[in-house]
């Protein structure tokens, strides 16, 4: 792999930075000043620093950002801002994208990557990934209602696989969990049961739940541990 690949790729410099810090004196390999940017390197193997700080080689990234209302699940829009614009600039360098889609009203834990493969086999509808939801509903919400929901409804055509429904004391609210994303598929669902979805929040997405430490907007990388759980098979 080459020296500026390396670097775009870490989300560092873009190949045209790289090749002015190169020239500049900026990047070494293994201790060694480097004036070009096409120097090959064993990312996995050399050390690479820039401005004297290692720069450490990871294949793919993983993050969990706390979607807020207003912004789309896109890497563009030409009228609104999608959820990379809540990134910082080394990140966007990376080329992520959303794992699936959350609607731009609909709130919560959305997954951002680069690992393509991994991303379509968690959307896959084989595979069955498990979302959960916190809700609010216009109107309360009977057993009948819930039991219909659960077993499957009719959404236009299509009839939804079984979920779980679990409702607060007043009826209005509570979690609902699917294996399947359909477009606007909860907000459709509430409506083939005459009702209204008011609030929508993702918490959990497979074996990953929303830290609830993150505010509206805000992001991390995934832990050690939560990248083993979202990508175990």
């Amino acid at each position: 792999m080459r020296v500026d690949k390396f670097l775009s790729e870490m989300g560092k410099a873009t190949r045209t930075e790289s090749a002015k810090l190169a020239k500049a004196g900026k990047i070494t390999v293994n201790g060694a000043v480097i004036k070009k940017p096409d120097v090959h390197i064993d990312p996995d193997m050399d050390e690479i620093k820039l401005f004297g700080v290692t720069v450490s080689y990871k294949k793919f990234t993983y993050i969990m950002l706390n979607k807020p209302e207003g912004y789309v699940s896109a890497t563009e829009d030409g009228r609104d801002k999608t959820v990379l614009d809540l990134l910082n600039d080394e990140e966007r360098r990376k080329n992520l994208f959303p794992c699936g889609r959350l609607d731009k009203n609909t709130v919560g834990l959305i997954i951002l990557t680069n690992d393509g493969d991994s991303a379509h086999r968690l959307l896959s509808p084989k595979h069955h990934v498990p979302k959960t939801y916190g809700f609010k509903s216009k109107y309360p919400l009977s057993s009948d209602d819930v039991k219909s929901l659960e077993e499957g409804v009719d959404i236009g055509g299509y009839v939804t696989k079984p979920c779980t429904v679990s409702l607060d004391a007043n009826g209005t609210g509570g979690k609902i969990t699917i294996t399947e994303g359909k477009y606007h598929q909860i907000k459709l669902m509430l409506e083939a049961v005459n009702n209204k979805i008011t609030y929508l929040e993702r918490l959990t997405f497979g074996n990953i739940k929303l830290d609830e430490n993150l505010k509206r907007g805000e992001w991390r990388h995934l832990t050690d541990e939560e990248e083993s759980l979202l990508l175990e098979k």
